[in-house]
């Protein structure tokens, strides 16, 4: 039987973490981390002694920020990592933690996750921006993961592993709270001209735009799919965290989401059509049928995509303190990327 689900990190204790792991733990102190990088769960790296045991793990919990919580709730992204850990991340044919104990209530969406610390493998700062090299890597990692499902991971959303990118729930949720992430955005933050021109009309393109990223051919999408949620171990090896938003939908989604948030403004314009084409590649050599690799249909997909990709950043501020020097950096870093993704894509032209 599962250890019970922590309702907070003060009930994560030697003896709750013995119970959930098997090991035996007679100590352990838990730290804050992941403060302006991740803000859907509260993220601790967890410090153990005793036996049988690592030095540290990383223990997850619900966000601390209410409306961080209730998104994340809403859209059952606790549920969906907990489902990935226990159906899905054997078959990704990149790296990913190991988990100890992944729980969640369905009902509240309270949960609890003791996963790997991958914290000594290289990190990439998002705000930074990835490396065209480290780029490819992680382009070629997210087509061997499109093609492993290309065409037929409607099956996922079916049965409850996954949520399709064209859910009702999304169209019902996102304008709401889209709405609430831009009033303060605009009032905390510069915003480029570009974005100007896009956020007001937004909220009535979300329901158009949410069902053109299902439109198929579908596969599995990660969902957030940038930097901060990857790392990379010896001899370059990819690893890839953070699957609260997997779903089912198209796989240019990612791309593009990927694209136009984690690498330069400057990088983007010079290497964005050579990463499409190396994703492309990289699906037909995956294995995905070529019948269903319609080269021009997917640039659509993903200029369509990428013009979604503004909710990301509006809608993450909501939960984070622009105060935070980090947190500040990474929603104007993604805002100015999105610029220039407007304006070079011509994403203007997609507004209904």
């Amino acid at each position: 039987m599962a250890a019970a689900i922590p309702t907070s990190i003060d009930e994560v204790t030697a003896q709750w973490m013995s119970e959930a792991t098997g090991w035996s733990i007679s100590g352990l102190r838990n730290e804050l981390i992941g403060v302006g990088v991740g803000v859907a769960s509260a993220v601790y790296r967890t410090h153990l002694t005793g036996k049988g045991c690592p030095a540290s793990v990383i223990t997850k919990m619900p966000a601390l920020d209410p409306n961080a919580a209730f998104t994340s709730t809403v859209l059952r992204m606790y549920i969906r990592e907990v489902k990935f850990f226990k159906s899905l991340a054997k078959d990704m044919p990149f790296r990913v933690s190991k988990s100890y104990y992944g729980e969640v209530n369905e009902e509240t969406s309270q949960f609890a996750m003791v996963i790997e610390d991958l914290g000594n493998l290289r990190i990439v700062d998002q705000v930074k921006g990835m490396s065209i090299a480290d780029a490819r890597i992680a382009v070629d990692g997210l087509a061997a993961m499109h093609a492993k499902w290309w065409g037929k991971a409607d099956a996922l959303a079916a049965d409850g592993t996954t949520i399709s990118l064209g859910d009702p729930i999304y169209p019902a949720i996102v304008p709401m709270v889209f709405a609430e992430g831009w009033e303060k955005c605009t009032k905390e933050i510069k915003m480029p001209n570009a974005i100007m021109q896009v956020g007001p009309k937004f909220g009535e393109n979300v329901a158009p735009l949410l069902a053109s990223l299902a439109q198929g051919p579908n596969t599995l999408a990660h969902g957030d799919y940038r930097a901060d949620n990857m790392l990379f171990a010896a001899n370059d090896e990819l690893v890839v965290l953070d699957f609260q938003l997997i779903g089912t939908g198209i796989g240019a989604y990612d791309l593009a989401y990927f694209v136009t948030q984690s690498i330069s403004a400057d990088d983007a314009s010079k290497y964005e059509r050579e990463l499409f084409d190396r994703w492309i590649d990289g699906l037909l050599s995956g294995g995905a049928p070529s019948e269903l690799v319609d080269k021009k249909a997917l640039w659509e997909h993903y200029r369509s995509a990428a013009l979604f990709c503004l909710a990301y950043p509006i809608i993450a501020s909501r939960g984070m303190d622009l105060s935070d020097k980090r947190s500040f950096e990474l929603v104007d870093c993604m805002n100015t990327r999105f610029d220039r993704a407007v304006r070079e894509l011509n994403l203007v032209s997609l507004l209904k």
